[in-house]
């Protein structure tokens, strides 16, 4: 990372889910023995694998369509649910010839924490990270039914929380962890059992159904146009091999962008109007 990189500049770039400490010896990262997929909020100050990046102000937001939990039934299975941000009224409009165009899903922003590890040997520099995780909001606890409150992802919700999270110069570690509370601004419906097969990443596995028949619900004009969106900017992309898909219990979906939008998604998200969506980092 640049030392004299901007604290308000935003960056986008892939990362490897599951923190590498930028201390670890081993030249072979999978030697990692610990699971750093996710990050338990109340001992992240704590955990000597999280305190370093931490506290140098290396805090980063996660993006996804949604996550899924799974409830225990009483029949032994368990059910499905798809939870994500409520979707804003005016996400899709009609243009003049009848036709809807997507505006745009409003992504999860999770706050997570990344760190760069450098192979001991020397080479690339590997970019990995963790999603933070609070206890489960009350909106989303009875998916589990159990006596000991479910963690869910830290969601970062509304851009003055994003830009207090990311900027790591003017908003120090101790303010910046007081933003990582539940949220109750959350929606969620149960999907079928078809996503619990890592092979499957369709709309299907988004798809609201109903509970007992199983039966799909009838769709809105914005679901509909979620899923046309979600299907077509899929053609024509190759089947995620079994073991590239993360296996962890709680599963995040990252979707391809829409063809026409995910640009001026980006753009807006990041703040910058008119430049590349995506900028190269110095080591």
């Amino acid at each position: 990372v640049q030392k004299d990189a901007d604290s308000s500049e935003r960056v986008l770039m892939d990362m490897r889910w599951g923190l590498i400490p930028s201390w670890f010896k081993n030249d072979d990262p999978s030697k990692m023995q610990f699971n750093t997929s996710n990050c338990r909020s109340d001992t992240m100050l704590k955990k000597s694998s999280y305190k370093g990046a931490l506290l140098k102000g290396k805090r980063c937001v996660v993006l996804a369509d949604g996550f899924y939990e799974w409830q225990q039934q009483k029949s032994g299975g368990k059910q499905p649910y798809f939870i994500y941000f409520p979707q804003p009224k005016d996400t899709v409009t009609e243009e003049k010839d009848g036709d809807e165009e997507w505006r745009g899903w409003r992504l999860l922003t999770m706050a997570g924490i990344f760190d760069c590890w450098e192979p001991p040997a020397g080479g690339e520099m590997l970019y990995t990270y963790t999603i933070i995780t609070v206890d489960a909001s009350k909106d989303v606890s009875f998916i589990h039914h159990r006596q000991v409150r479910e963690q869910m992802p830290a969601i970062l919700d509304g851009d003055e929380a994003i830009r207090k999270w990311l900027d790591f110069a003017e908003v120090p570690t101790q303010e910046a962890v007081k933003l990582i509370q539940p949220t109750e601004n959350i929606a969620f419906h149960p999907v079928s059992t078809f996503v619990n097969n890592v092979r499957n990443n369709t709309p299907e596995c988004i798809t609201p159904i109903e509970l007992g028949a199983k039966k799909e619900v009838k769709a809105t004009p914005s679901s509909k146009t979620m899923l046309s969106w979600l299907k077509n900017s899929q053609e024509g992309s190759p089947q995620k091999k079994e073991n590239d898909l993360p296996r962890w219990t709680s599963q995040f979906i990252h979707s391809p962008s829409p063809k026409k939008t995910s640009a001026d998604i980006l753009q807006q998200w990041l703040g910058k109007e008119g430049e590349p969506a995506v900028k190269k980092r110095k080591a």
